[in-house]
């Protein structure tokens, strides 16, 4: 798909309205904008978690960081192809435009596994925080749930990609496990919740 960005302002949206990929015009607030704005967040958070990742080396060791690199630019590609496929309605979607298919959802399955084994059981629940890197990464494990719930609701009143919803669901789990794996290979604390101490 070839992508020109000429212009930053078109005074399109002016009225409250903006287009979706297919030319309909609708309204800034409907509940695909909301969804695909709420990817469009996540993907920025991780922007962040990157950035933070690369600037608070910390004790990590390069090759875990730079793997978290790499898992992450890959996130925020499929991001944007969501995103894409939220902005388009299925009667509009090009026969090679990338959405989100089952092979996504396996990979972030089998990443999952991958990292979440080498971590210790949890007793708790994982208060956010510990480092730059894991309270970012737990940041977009929000966002993403919110996202999750939107297009849940879009689902309910219009056709969304078949993997869209499973993705989010899957994401929120693996940034969950990547927060944990942060603060595990920067050698940075994990606050749990102490019930008690409330």
């Amino acid at each position: 798909m070839a992508i020109r960005i000429n212009r930053v302002y078109t005074r399109g949206g002016d009225s409250g309205e903006t287009s979706l990929v297919g030319g309909q015009r609708i309204a800034k607030d409907a509940i695909r904008i909301e969804s695909y704005g709420t990817v469009d967040e996540l993907n920025a958070i991780l922007g962040l978690v990157r950035t933070a990742n690369r600037d608070a080396a910390g004790s990590s060791r390069k090759a875990d960081r730079d793997r978290l690199d790499a898992l992450l630019e890959q996130i925020q590609n499929e991001l944007f192809n969501l995103g894409s496929d939220l902005a388009t309605l299925p009667r509009d979607r090009h026969p090679k435009q990338p959405v989100i298919e089952a092979h996504h959802v396996t990979f972030l399955e089998n990443t999952i596994d991958d990292l979440n084994a080498g971590l210790p059981e949890l007793r708790s629940f994982v208060l956010p925080g510990g480092g730059w890197v894991s309270a970012f990464l737990h940041q977009a494990r929000t966002v993403c749930r919110r996202a999750e719930r939107l297009v849940t609701t879009l689902a309910r009143q219009e056709a969304v990609g078949k993997h869209a919803l499973v993705y989010l669901n899957r994401l929120s789990d693996l940034l969950f496990v990547l927060g944990r794996w942060a603060a595990k290979t920067r050698k940075e604390a994990e606050p749990l919740w102490d019930p008690a101490r409330s």
